[in-house]
């Protein structure tokens, strides 16, 4: 598929931002995304990886295919075919390029874009139902429609096919990707466990958050960025190098995500107003809030200590303006602000290491562009 170029902009040709933050001064570059480059990337990604992930969503016993088509966006509630938001797609369009990155044809990456894509799905049933989500991409969630037990029957089915996917072609690259893979999903589980467990302690340190986001989101994203490499014939050393773009890439992607939780439109986000505050997350804006000190900063500290002391049924009583509320005093102590630096911080870390990888210089190129996207995405 021929693809429009994308050339690399320099910062000067980019808007810069400078602010104060917890006694910091921070000067960022804001990204000016080629939407048109990176929606062919998308596009791509997506073309070339969903016959592959339909065959094998086919493999699953009835209902458990029916209730992944419906989850995937190709049928809707009656079983008729759909075309739902299926998502952004930004992990089969890294995989693609990462073995474009090592030399190999985009085609290679096929396989690792699939497995990736099948992870990520597995931990959004999984997660739709632990974080009691009723919406995904505009429509009821598999939990909400079918029921806990499917959810979960299914997010375990996609685990085990992802790891399928790659297995059965037999190769020593297959072998070292499937090991990338395995070891990206423990992380993924383990940052679900520590943001499960954050929801119920009145404090997280900004490290910790950062650590938990850097497993729950970094890891996926980085293994989908080294899996093509891995599967074009790359030695570790790129692969590690290509995570560590995909790692803070998935920072950044967090951030963004944190922001959106809060004041994210919901026409935009499929999601609740006020979503992340109204399941108590400790996201990175009220975390860095927290830590920020200040009459605003102890103000949403006494509120959700309070919280611990409220029923679920006295939570769930919370009207639009308390949440209004706690996210205004979110924004005046400077959580707002800092998680917007933040995700600028990490993407230009995520840039700065693809100088370290010898690759095509438009794919270089397109990475960046990719970069860029995530950070100025608005959903």
């Amino acid at each position: 598929m021929n693809q429009r170029a994308i050339t690399r902009r320099v910062p000067s040709d980019r808007a810069r931002t400078s602010t104060t933050t917890r006694g910091e001064t921070v000067t960022s570059a804001i990204p000016t995304v080629d939407t048109a480059g990176v929606t062919a990337l998308l596009e791509r990604g997506r073309t070339l990886a969903t016959p592959v992930l339909r065959a094998a969503v086919n493999r699953l016993a009835p209902p458990m295919d029916t209730v992944a088509a419906y989850h995937f966006g190709w049928i809707d509630a009656e079983g008729r075919p759909a075309h739902g938001d299926q998502g952004k797609a930004v992990r089969p369009a890294l995989a693609l390029l990462s073995a474009e990155a090592a030399g190999a044809a985009a085609e290679i990456g096929i396989p690792g874009a699939v497995a990736v894509e099948l992870v990520h799905n597995f931990s959004l049933l999984h997660d739709d139902l632990m974080d009691g989500d009723e919406q995904r991409r505009h429509r009821d969630t598999v939990w909400k429609l079918y029921g806990p037990a499917q959810a979960i029957l299914v997010g375990d089915a996609l685990f085990a096919l992802a790891n399928e996917v790659l297995l059965e072609l037999g190769t020593v690259e297959a072998g070292r990707a499937t090991r990338r893979l395995t070891t990206a999903t423990r992380k993924l589980i383990d940052g679900q466990a520590q943001d499960i467990s954050y929801e119920h302690r009145e404090r997280v340190t900004v490290a910790e958050c950062l650590e938990m986001e850097g497993n729950k989101t970094g890891a996926l994203l980085a293994c989908a960025v080294s899996i093509g490499a891995v599967l074009g014939g790359a030695d570790d050393r790129t692969a590690d190098i290509l995570e560590a773009y995909g790692y803070h890439l998935g920072l950044a992607f967090q951030a963004v995500d944190d922001l959106l939780g809060i004041w994210g439109d919901p026409e935009a986000t499929g999601k609740q107003t006020w979503s992340d505050l109204r399941q108590r997350k400790k996201s990175l804006p009220v975390v860095a809030a927290l830590a920020a000190g200040g009459p605003a900063s102890e103000r949403l500290a006494e509120l959700l200590a309070a919280d611990a002391g409220l029923t679920d049924a006295q939570l769930a009583d919370f009207d639009e303006e308390e949440f209004a509320s706690r996210a205004a005093l979110i924004e005046e102590a400077g959580g707002r602000e800092w998680t917007s630096q933040e995700a600028l911080r990490q993407h230009a870390t995520a840039v700065e290491a693809l100088g370290r990888v010898d690759m095509p210089e438009e794919v270089r190129a397109q990475l960046v562009a990719l970069a860029d996207f995530v950070v100025v995405r608005k959903r």
